[in-house]
């Protein structure tokens, strides 16, 4: 909020020959706000910004485009962080580590360790559950209550199981779900998360070369609301981000 200054003109008559009081002094101006930090994926505290109230995002993938309808409303915590990961450059050559068929494709952490180790303990305060996590909902995995990070998981089935658990969905693929069915499932959930947070990239090209990966991660024009897409349309372990 900025300061308001406020001016006291003084005013007075002159009775007999007293003098005239002096002037006030002007008012030295505030001092300038500190310049807010530039966006820097090592320094989460930097990308705070609040996202649109509707937008979409276009992950490249080594499978093909995939567009995903983000909706503030649904989980609006989610969908900044969310938001703020696609601007900043995060999800370029990130794997999707975690494919269980019928259930969930998992993906987000970080193919640089120094990244992922910036953003291990950058917890998000959990979103209320608003839609259920039918096939195609994309959501934040999660190791318990108020530990959101970085790591996402699109619903290959309607996993309505998973809302009671606290996983609130935010957004939606609208285009490219067959891309998503065919993201390469061969090495199920081996994939040790711990050894990609500390190892990145050479853990994944070295022990897992055929993972799929998105290549890059942009947010694109939002068609009108009357064209929007509805989205595609158990018994298996959470989606959970072990830490």
């Amino acid at each position: 909020m900025k300061q308001i200054l406020t001016v006291l003109i003084l005013a007075g008559a002159a009775i007999a020959q007293t003098p005239a009081p002096k002037a006030a002094s002007p008012a030295k101006a505030a001092p300038a706000k500190a310049k807010a930090a530039a966006p820097d994926l090592l320094n989460p505290s930097t990308l705070k910004a609040r996202a649109p109230e509707v937008f979409r995002t276009k992950l490249a993938t080594t499978k093909g485009d995939v567009i995903l309808e983000i909706n503030r409303s649904w989980a609006p915590i989610g969908a900044d962080r969310f938001y703020n990961l696609v601007r900043a450059g995060f999800f370029t050559n990130v794997t999707f580590f975690r494919v269980v068929p019928r259930f969930i494709v998992q993906f987000g952490i970080s193919p640089r360790p120094d990244v992922a180790k910036a953003w291990f303990r950058a917890n998000l305060a959990d979103d209320p559950v608003k839609q259920s996590n039918k096939r195609g909902t994309i959501t934040f995995a999660t190791a318990g209550p108020n530990t959101r990070t970085t790591q996402l998981f699109i619903n290959y089935s309607d996993n309505a199981g998973l809302d009671s658990q606290g996983f609130s969905p935010f957004g939606q693929v609208v285009e490219g779900m067959d891309v998503v069915d065919k993201i390469y499932a061969g090495y199920g959930e081996q994939p040790d998360q711990g050894r990609l947070q500390s190892e990145g990239k050479a853990y994944t090209d070295k022990n897992f070369p055929m993972l799929d990966k998105i290549l890059s991660a942009t947010v694109v024009a939002t068609p009108a609301p009357d064209s929007k897409a509805a989205p595609a349309s158990a018994g298996k372990t959470a989606p959970g981000a072990k830490k």
